[in-house]
């Protein structure tokens, strides 16, 4: 992280085991979207400046998961620019991921639903065949970069992961 000052190399850099612990443990999570240059929006943000909300959601399966209605401002945005950012929800111990956001396949969905149910203590009963017959997005989002920074080690241990 180049103009940080932090020490080159990998040594006591933060586990991947770290980043996944936050990312499991999170109760909030904040998503930011793009509008697209291209669209033309009649509501609010036609200029392409990013949109930022709070969620719940999974780390399920090396992906971040999360639900919205098909015409939130988020599944708006994600239908023309799948770039987004998800961010744990604590500060001093942050999980920053920077990814792709895909529609999750229906068994991706059969396994988000009972765990998203446990873990929020919320009845997706109502929404459950909307999600299973693909009415209603979950968005499964691939990270391409994840950024650890433990305020409390931030010179030491802030660390950087790359996937493919």
């Amino acid at each position: 992280m180049p103009g940080y000052g932090l020490p080159e190399g990998s040594k006591g850099l933060l586990p991947w085991s770290w980043a996944e612990q936050r990312l499991k443990k999170s109760h909030n999570y904040w998503i930011t979207t793009v509008t697209p240059t291209t669209v033309k929006l009649t509501t609010v943000k036609p200029d392409a400046s990013p949109h930022t909300m709070v969620v719940w959601g999974l780390w399920q399966d090396g992906r971040f998961l999360f639900s919205t209605g098909s015409k939130s401002r988020k599944a708006r945005n994600l239908a023309q620019n799948q770039n987004c950012i998800v961010c744990t929800e604590h500060a001093n111990e942050a999980v920053i991921v920077e990814g792709k956001a895909e529609i999750a396949d229906v068994a991706a969905r059969r396994k988000f639903l009972p765990t998203y149910e446990r873990k929020y203590k919320f009845d997706m009963g109502s929404m459950k065949d909307d999600i299973l017959s693909m009415k209603e997005p979950i968005f499964a989002v691939r990270p391409r970069l994840v950024f650890g920074l433990w305020e409390k080690e931030f010179i030491g241990k802030s660390t950087r992961w790359k996937f493919d």
